[in-house]
């Protein structure tokens, strides 16, 4: 393929980027920008109207997606080609097909791949179901144990969704290797009445089975059988999947990544107990039609293409490195962090995958926290700092629980959405004055996603949107957006460390050759 930096539509870009549209002159931001640059779709706008784009920039940006068949990409990775690779070097092989955990609704696939994973994901939904049915209401906790992609989409997921929670069940997670998570978990339970979903796919994860042998401990010492409390969600065949020690388990595929698998039974189990299995499949459902969409030819009406877009016009030609996600909505309070590794861990990458250094900027730094809590923290760098951080904010034009006040004439609902718009306006056009000290020099791209209320089926299409838009910008860039070999190196040392401490433990000499800088550091901690 040809490199992105060659691409005829990057050097149109380039040329564009050296004078693009100044949104803090009189006028440049008006009602008619506003209405033409918005983008619609499963009941979702996508208003662009603040980023600093052209309907000549946005021209130039859709024939990048074309140059790059961003669009064939993603029906290739939807019908179960294998994208997770990077040629010429030793690295993962094999599908990406997060999408079919998530197509049995009215799944027309007939690529074999696609088909398979979408059956066996029927397969364990209907195991979910039974089991749920059997369970009753034995159960009132349930605690998640897992760690990044089996914690943060999970846990985002729950607590956006807690308006629709069954009112005789609770869910907790526990995913730091910190004992004090734990403990602090397990004194909110009634042991007897709690279930523990373990998750690790290849039923290997250090931190995972280490807070396992923290709560088997602690059922025992309760005079409880922790097999009757214990599930999995591992791969078939892994050290987990063992009816011995487990009262189920639910099996998740090498296809599916961590941080794209709370559609699969990583997120399901939890999901369903806390919201019922109706709620559960409405999610998914809502998911599925978002991926369809992703595969529309037509970049005007492919929310997450466009988005992604934006994102690249922002990151490679603007040259911001950071954005910030910003819910107005306490709901989706840790869904930045869900998006955080699902966009860092997928494509902060330096190669491409053919195995070349890139030669250009790749995945942004992701952060975020609701609004308007952040207006009253760090808008103030936003605003007036000397880092330009492009914004994505989320908003709903109606609360979840139908509650409201009035006060001073308006809803608290109302006032979210002002403030929200206002926020936008004011990030883009700016403030002249006199004084220094109150210039805002404007400028500050950004873009609001707007739903009408945050339910299953919207949250489902949403978190789509984001993957595919990640998805996007990997195949725009011709990086893997699908393994995650940045997160090992410091895991093989920590297993070096880990073997000093133990050893220093059994009181036996430490063989400071082995690891001499971790030997360095181990005689401080005593």
């Amino acid at each position: 393929m040809t490199k992105f930096n060659e691409l005829t539509s990057v050097d149109r870009l380039r040329t564009l980027a050296e004078n693009p549209i100044d949104l803090t002159v009189e006028g440049a931001l008006n009602p008619k920008r506003v209405n033409h640059m918005i983008a619609e779709g499963m009941g979702l706008k996508l208003f662009y109207s603040s980023e600093r784009v052209t309907d000549e920039t946005i021209n130039a940006l859709f024939a990048l997606a074309d140059e790059t068949k961003a669009v064939e990409k993603m029906a290739a990775m939807q019908a179960g080609e294998t994208l997770n690779k990077i040629e010429g070097v030793e690295s993962e092989d094999r599908a990406v097909l997060h999408t079919a955990m998530r197509d049995f609704f009215d799944n027309q696939e007939t690529a074999t791949r696609a088909k398979e994973a979408t059956d066996l994901a029927y397969q364990e939904c209907e195991k979910l179901k039974t089991f749920l049915g059997e369970m009753g209401d034995r159960f009132t906790d349930l605690v998640q144990i897992g760690i990044g992609g089996s914690d943060l989409g999970p846990r985002a997921i729950y607590m956006a969704l807690k308006a629709y929670q069954k009112s005789e069940r609770r869910v907790h997670f526990i995913s730091n290797v910190d004992p004090d998570d734990a403990a602090a978990v397990l004194e909110l339970v009634d042991l007897s009445k709690t279930l523990f979903v373990i998750v690790s796919k290849s039923g290997g994860t250090l931190e995972t089975l280490t807070n396992e042998t923290y709560v088997v401990e602690r059922l025992k010492k309760a005079g409880l059988n922790p097999q009757n409390h214990l599930v999995a969600v591992t791969g078939k065949g892994s050290p987990m999947d063992n009816p011995d020690r487990y009262l189920q388990s639910f099996y998740i595929w090498d296809y599916v990544g961590g941080r794209y698998s709370v559609t699969s039974m990583v997120g399901g189990v939890t999901l369903a107990f806390a919201f019922g299995m109706d709620r559960f499949l409405d999610f998914l459902r809502g998911a599925s039609a978002m991926d369809k969409l992703a595969k529309n030819p037509d970049p005007s009406a492919n929310l997450p293409l466009l988005s992604a877009l934006l994102g690249i016009w922002n990151r490679n030609f603007l040259n911001h490195p950071t954005v910030a996600i910003i819910p107005y909505s306490q709901a989706l309070s840790r869904f930045p962090a869900h998006l955080q590794q699902l966009d860092m861990e997928s494509n902060g990458k330096h190669i491409d995958k053919e195995a070349n250094r890139v030669a250009f900027e790749t995945g942004p730094i992701i952060w975020g926290e609701p609004g308007t809590n952040g207006q009253h923290s760090f808008y103030q760098l936003i605003h007036q700092g000397t880092t330009v951080v492009p914004l994505e904010f989320l908003g709903f034009i109606n609360p979840q629980y139908n509650a409201d006040v009035e006060y001073q004439g308006t809803s608290s609902q109302e006032k979210l959405l002002s403030n929200l718009v206002a926020q936008s306006i004011g990030l883009a056009t700016g403030q002249h004055s006199d004084n220094p000290n109150k210039v805002f020099e404007g400028n500050r791209p950004n873009r609001i996603l707007l739903g009408s209320r945050l339910d299953p089926y919207m949250l489902g299409a949403i978190l789509s949107y984001y993957e595919h838009k990640v998805a996007f910008q990997g195949f725009i860039w011709d990086i893997n957006s699908f393994d995650q070999e940045g997160v090992q190196l410091g895991k093989v040392l920590a297993l070096k460390m880990i073997e000093q401490f133990a050893t220093k433990k059994d009181g036996k000499p430490v063989d400071e050759k082995a690891f001499p800088l971790g030997s360095a550091y181990l005689g401080h901690f005593s």
